[in-house]
C-alpha cells in the first residue's frame, strides 16, 4: 500500500494516534483520565471529518472489550495488549512499553500508516521503537513534560526516573513537536529543540456542546463557582477551598473524582472535606464527584465564576470549555492558562497558589454582573474563533504534512531512543 509523503493538502492521510494510557473512550475525572483523553478523541474526531483516516491505539485494560471500537466513520481505536488487562496507574506503564510497540510494528507492517502521532512521552517511545527501520515519520505532543512536574512535584512526583532522559532523546529524535502552549516551547528550547521542529497548536473545544444555550444545574446558594478537574493535589482545589472562606453566599462545586464512584473513600476529597470543615466552609462545598461529559455544559452554565488554581498546567482544557459556556474564568496566571485567559478580557489571571488573591478576583466578579456578561461575551467569540476543533485539526495538519514532505521523508523514523 502506498504511503502519501510529498502529497498535497487535499489528499487523505492515514494517521495513527498512540495514546497508551489516555482513551478517547474512557469517562473523565479520574486519576488518569483527563485533557488528553479529551484531546485524543476530538482531535481524531475532527481530522476524519475533514476526510482523513485515524486509528487510535490505547493499552487495554479490560478483557471484555474488542479488541478493535468504531466510532465513526474512518475513525476507530484498537486496545492494544501491553501488560494485564485491568487499569494500572500511568506511572507504571513504562516496563509495557516495549509490548506495546511490538504490537504497533506487527499491525503497521502490514498497514502502515502516514505519520504517526504520540500522545505523552511513554506513546511517544512505543511510536519511535516501533518505526525502527522504516520510513514513517512520529509528531510528537508531550501533554506535560517531566522536568515541569519534576519541579512543581518534588519528592512527590512519581514518575518513572527514565522520564526526564527519555523525553529529552524523544525532543531530539523525533519529527516534529507539537506544543500545546507558549509556556511549553520556552521549555522544550530547555532541551535543545530548535524553534523549526515545533509548532503551537492549543488544544480545542467543542463548541455546539459547549454553550451559552441550554440547560443550567441548579443552585443551592446566590452565587457559585465551579471547578473542575482531576483529584490530585497539583490541581489546587485546596486554593479554592481556602478562598471558599472570603466569599459569602456562595458556594463551591468540585467535579472530579475516582471513576469507581467511592469518593468517600479518595484521600484527596477526603483531605479537602477536612480543610472546609477547619475554615467554617464545609456547608458551602459540593464534590460531585465524577461528572458525565454530557453533564459538563450545564454545569457550567450554573457558574458565576468558574475557578482554576493549578499548581501548573500544561494547557487546561477546563477554561476553554466555561468561557465556550460564556462564563467568566478566574486562572492562575500558569502554563497554558496565560495563552487561553485574557486578562481584563475573558476572565482574571491571579498569582498561583494565594487563596487572598483568588477571593479578591472572585468576589470582584460576583458584584459586577455587568462585567461577568462582557466577559462572558468576549471568552465564547474567543473559543469559536481560536479553539474549535476543526481549526485544531487543520492547525495539526499542517504540521503532520511538513514532515510528510518528500525532503523531511525518514526523519523520526529508523532510530532507537533506548
Amino acid at each position: 500500500m502506498s504511503r502519501a509523503h510529498g502529497v498535497g493538502g487535499g489528499d487523505r492521510l492515514r494517521i495513527a494516534m498512540i495514546s497508551e494510557h489516555a482513551s478517547p473512550l474512557a469517562a473523565l475525572g479520574g486519576v488518569d483520565a483527563g485533557g488528553q483523553n479529551v484531546h485524543v478523541a476530538e482531535l481524531s474526531a475532527a481530522l476524519c471529518r475533514q476526510g482523513h483516516q485515524v486509528t487510535v491505539y490505547t493499552r487495554r485494560e479490560d478483557p471484555l472489550v474488542p479488541e478493535v471500537v468504531v466510532t465513526q466513520p474512518n475513525c476507530r481505536v484498537v486496545h492494544v495488549p501491553a501488560g494485564p488487562a485491568r487499569p494500572l496507574p500511568k506511572d507504571l506503564l513504562l516496563p509495557y512499553m516495549g509490548e506495546f510497540a511490538a504490537f504497533l510494528r506487527a499491525q503497521w507492517s502490514v498497514e502502515p500508516p502516514d505519520v504517526v502521532h504520540g500522545h505523552f512521552w511513554m506513546s511517544g517511545l512505543a511510536a519511535m521503537l516501533a518505526v525502527v527501520g522504516t520510513e514513517i515519520p512520529v509528531v510528537q505532543t508531550f501533554h506535560a513534560l517531566g522536568a515541569v512536574k519534576r519541579r512543581y512535584q518534588g519528592a512527590e512526583d512519581t514518575s518513572p526516573p527514565e522520564r526526564i532522559p527519555v523525553e529529552k532523546l524523544l525532543a531530539q529524535q523525533v519529527a516534529h513537536i507539537i506544543a500545546t502552549c507558549s509556556d511549553e516551547v520556552l521549555e522544550l528550547a530547555d532541551l535543545s529543540v530548535d524553534g523549526s521542529r515545533a509548532s503551537v497548536v492549543p488544544c480545542g473545544v467543542d463548541v455546539d456542546r459547549f454553550s451559552p444555550i441550554g440547560p443550567r444545574a441548579r443552585l443551592t446558594e446566590a452565587h457559585r463557582i465551579v471547578s473542575v478537574g482531576r483529584l490530585v493535589p497539583r490541581k489546587g482545589f485546596d486554593i479554592a477551598v481556602a478562598a471558599l472562606a472570603e466569599l459569602p453566599n456562595t458556594e463551591l462545586v468540585l467535579a472530579g473524582g475516582p471513576d469507581d464512584g467511592r469518593l468517600d473513600e479518595d484521600p484527596e476529597a477526603g483531605r479537602l472535606r477536612g480543610l472546609a470543615t477547619e475554615l467554617g466552609v464545609g456547608d458551602r462545598l459540593r464534590m460531585l464527584g465524577q461528572v458525565p461529559r454530557g453533564d459538563m455544559p450545564g454545569l457550567f452554565r450554573s457558574a458565576d465564576v468558574v475557578v482554576c488554581t493549578p499548581w501548573y498546567e500544561p494547557f487546561g482544557i477546563t477554561p476553554l470549555e466555561a468561557m465556550a459556556c460564556g462564563v467568566p474564568v478566574v486562572s492562575a496566571s500558569v502554563g497554558g492558562l496565560m495563552d487561553t485567559v485574557v486578562d481584563g478580557v475573558t476572565g482574571t489571571l491571579v498569582k498561583p497558589r494565594d487563596p487572598a488573591e483568588l477571593a479578591a478576583a472572585v468576589w470582584d466578579l460576583l458584584a459586577d454582573p455587568s462585567r461577568r456578561r462582557r466577559y462572558g461575551l468576549a471568552g465564547r467569540q474567543r473559543v469559536r474563533e481560536g479553539y474549535c476543533w476543526d481549526r485544531v485539526a487543520e492547525e495539526t495538519l499542517r504540521a503532520y504534512r511538513l514532515v510528510c514532505a518528500p525532503s523531511t521523508e525518514g526523519i523520526g523514523g529508523g532510530q532507537a531512543v533506548v
